[in-house]
Order: C-alpha cells, then sequence, then structure tokens
C-alpha cells in the first residue's frame, strides 16, 4: 500500500473493506461501512476512495454492471473475470499466448492494457442448474 495523506477512522475502515471484497463500488462500501458508522454519508465515502485512489492504494476496475466505478486493491496489472449474472468480478491472468493471438486477429490494433472476459461465474452456474432441473418438475 502506498502512503496516504491522511488517515481517518473512515480512512482505514474502507481499506479493511477493500481487502476483504478486492473490488468494490462505492455503494458496496458505503453498505458495509454503516454497519460500524451508521450515519456516513454517501459522499464522504466517495471523497475517501477517490483519495485513496489518487493516493495509488486502490487502483480502478472494470466498471459494474450499472456504470459505477469500481476500485481494486490489486495494484499490478492484471485480467479480470467479470460474472454476466452477479457482476461480480474475479482477478485472473490471461496467459501471453492469448494476447498473441488476439494481436495476430486485430492486425494492427494494439491491446493497451488488462482484458477483462465475462461469462457466468460458478455459483451463477449452479444457481441456474439447480433451478433449470427445477423446472423440469
Amino acid at each position: 500500500m502506498q502512503t496516504v495523506r491522511r488517515s481517518t477512522k473512515y480512512t482505514r475502515e474502507i481499506g479493511l473493506i477493500m481487502a476483504e471484497l478486492g473490488h468494490a463500488t462505492n455503494t458496496q462500501i458505503a453498505r458495509e461501512l454503516r454497519k460500524k458508522f451508521p450515519s456516513v454519508s454517501d459522499t464522504t465515502v466517495h471523497r475517501v476512495t477517490q483519495r485513496l485512489y489518487q493516493d495509488g492504494v486502490f487502483a480502478l476496475a472494470p466498471q459494474a454492471k450499472d456504470g459505477a466505478v469500481r476500485y481494486d486493491v490489486t495494484l499490478s496489472q492484471h485480467d479480470h473475470f467479470g460474472c454476466a449474472q452477479c457482476d461480480g468480478l474475479t482477478n485472473m491472468t490471461i496467459p501471453e499466448k492469448y494476447y498473441e493471438a488476439l494481436r495476430r486477429k486485430l492486425g494492427s490494433c494494439h491491446i493497451t492494457g488488462p482484458l477483462t472476459v465475462y461469462g457466468d461465474c460458478q455459483v451463477c452456474n449452479d444457481e441456474h442448474a439447480k433451478n433449470g432441473s427445477k423446472e423440469g418438475v
């Protein structure tokens, strides 16, 4: 973690929340933060997360389905798997051979950052299978 300009109770708690969640939007952080600090405002959460991002404590993750900014505690470059159903996000590393295959396919286009692959996570797949098997009964 980088040096933070100012450490407050909210800064510390948001750091703990993000360490647990890995990726989160301000709405998700506020929901968790209000368990300990019920009166914290959305503005305070936004101000703190923006400062932590600017200080290099958080990185930006792919946006949430609703377009919300999502933060990431992993600062090194990495790829993501995003669940199209639950909007969950998982860190992963796509092997270089797949980047090379994409570069060949794209011709003169260049990949300039990490990739996000979307699909359905295991939990959503299991839930779908469970619900799908009940429909036939």
